[in-house]
């Protein structure tokens, strides 16, 4: 499929039509990217560090202007509405929620506090109702809701980030390097929640990650962004039995797949999986 077209669906949440993203008013970190995430779906932004990948989320999210980036061509359409002027909160308003690399979680709170903090911009019976569905999805949190945020594992920390991220009542979760630092059985549980998140909440979701593999086995569809373009995309099933990534015929000869293992920089989704066997 070509790496210029955004991938066709009937029904859109969020559009990126061939945007640039400039910082400093010359360094040119985006070009022309443009990709889809259906109503209701779950899609993948694959690349390697320095790719671009944080960087497109925070142009949707608005959170450029921090680091002295701009989009300065191309649109970002919410619900077929270009949100380009708008600052981060309103597009928090929207139904934009944005969980950055890292974790971010406020150390000195609890994760009851945390969630607590997120819901400013909800009522309270939305905030009582929010915060019982983000303990059914992440039972751990509520086991140690009254502990330090700070001293939660690395994996009870991003379950706590997404919490905070679910308690604004987004239409379109963009996740961040979900899985960075955490163990191969953490990143399959937490992929296992997100799942299950977007097929019970039919939340659409954006998720960005260098663990290609597993991040295919979650989504529908994938883009591949390396120095600042998308060069590939696809359904994830075609991405997956992609005659370039041999990724059909190691399944066929019983091979594991590696499942924590990041793209490196010049990779491509076709490297990734040839060079681990």
């Amino acid at each position: 499929m070509s790496a210029s077209s955004p991938t066709p669906t009937a029904s859109k949440v969020l559009s990126l039509n061939n945007i640039e993203v400039v910082y400093d008013y010359v360094s040119l970190a985006i070009k022309g990217v443009s990709l889809d995430v259906p109503q209701g779906g779950m899609v993948a932004l694959l690349g390697a560090n320095g790719a671009g990948k944080s960087t497109t989320l925070k142009a949707i999210s608005g959170l450029l202007v921090a680091e002295r980036g701009e989009v300065r061509r191309g649109e970002v359409q919410f619900h077929d509405r270009n949100i380009g002027t708008l600052s981060p909160q309103q597009r928090v308003q929207l139904g934009i929620a944005h969980v950055l690399e890292g974790r971010r979680v406020f150390e000195h709170l609890t994760p009851e506090e945390n969630l607590i903090a997120a819901s400013a911009i909800r009522s309270r019976a939305d905030m009582a109702r929010n915060k019982e569905m983000v303990y059914s999805y992440f039972p751990r949190l509520h086991e140690r809701r009254s502990s330090a945020a700070g001293y939660l594992s690395g994996g009870e920390q991003q379950m706590l980030a997404i919490g905070r991220a679910l308690m604004t009542q987004p239409k379109l979760l963009m996740l961040d390097e979900p899985s960075l630092g955490l163990a191969p059985f953490l990143v399959a549980e937490i992929f296992q929640i997100i799942s299950r998140i977007n097929r019970e909440e039919g939340l659409s979701v954006l998720l960005v990650e260098q663990n290609a593999v597993a991040a295919l086995e979650i989504v529908s569809h994938g883009y591949l962004i390396e120095s600042g373009r998308v060069v590939m995309h696809d359904t994830a099933e075609a991405l997956k039995s992609n005659p370039d990534s041999g990724v059909l015929s190691r399944r066929r000869k019983g091979k594991e797949f590696p499942r924590h293992q990041a793209l490196q920089p010049a990779e491509t989704l076709a490297d990734l999986i040839t060079t681990s066997e």
